[in-house]
């Protein structure tokens, strides 16, 4: 049992050692490319890359602007937040972000995308950029963690708190359905306590609370108005030269109601769904 307990402690501390120790320079890493994904421990160029236009990006020009700001910031060599874009689902959170790499390309940027299940490894990505000059925006998308999920405390260390600090050239931008990326529940507020007339959070919402609060900018995302919805099914059926007529729009509502949910990525399937309809 003392073998086995000091094995352990051996384990944690070569864990702790590498986390501060400078990573060895790859020498076959091809940093020609401007998006990348993380994946088996490497980092795969993205030729093929989804491309999208702010300027399409309907009813969410406060948001887009706000983190074009940071982006700008963060390329012009200043401080700049890592980001949290959280809401309703279909609504432009991933398109604002990957907007931010056309934008910034020729100024040097690059995005990396990372799954949730690579969470755990975040400091050694990041430790593997910041071997280049280039600056880095790692991309999570729909990220959330369950209650019992430890692959926060990663994301959490490395936003704040770790001993290693995150490199200058390297920022995070994550979208989420969940406000502060975990689940909550009605236990959690029973929990709380109220003392001399103030209110104290019980310790699973500070924890929960405390991941979010070390993104420095939130961005918000609500569900489309029937408005704003047929506004995004038009501009979409433009692309296809189709117009949104009276048929159209009576589809496209009826398309919506179907799956409960108006947002403008329901509206581009409407739309694509409609270039099928005129094509029998």
């Amino acid at each position: 049992m003392d073998s086995e307990k000091l094995f352990e402690r051996l384990d944690d501390l070569l864990d702790r050692i590498e986390l501060i120790m400078p990573a060895e320079k790859p020498t076959n890493q091809d940093w020609s490319f401007h998006a990348y994904r993380w994946s088996n421990k490497q980092l795969q160029g993205v030729s093929e890359y989804h491309v999208v236009d702010e300027s399409q990006l309907l009813y969410i020009k406060r948001q887009a602007d706000l983190l074009r700001k940071n982006t700008r910031q963060f390329m012009l060599g200043h401080p700049a937040n890592n980001a949290l874009l959280w809401g309703a689902r279909g609504t432009g959170k991933s398109s604002i972000i990957k907007a931010q790499l056309q934008q910034f390309k020729d100024d040097g940027l690059c995005m990396v995308e990372v799954s949730k299940k690579e969470t755990e490894n975040l400091f050694e990505i990041i430790t593997h950029l910041s071997l280049n000059k280039r600056k880095y925006i790692i991309y999570m998308d729909d990220l959330s963690f369950e209650a019992d999920d430890e692959s926060y405390k990663a994301l959490k260390a490395t936003l704040e708190g770790s001993i290693q600090a995150q490199p200058a050239n390297v920022l995070i931008y994550a979208t989420s359905n969940r406000r502060h990326l975990m689940p909550e529940s009605m236990q959690d507020n029973l929990s709380s306590t109220m003392e001399d007339g103030q209110l104290h959070p019980s310790d699973a919402i500070e924890e929960k609370i405390s991941l979010s609060d070390r993104f420095g900018l939130w961005l918000s995302f609500y569900p489309f108005s029937q408005q704003q919805y047929l506004g995004v099914a038009e501009q979409s059926l433009k692309r296809f030269k189709l117009k949104l007529d009276d048929k159209a729009t009576k589809a496209a509502l009826q398309f919506a109601t179907q799956r409960g949910s108006r947002s403008g990525r329901i509206a581009h399937q409407f739309a694509t769904y409609w270039l099928g309809e005129t094509l029998e």
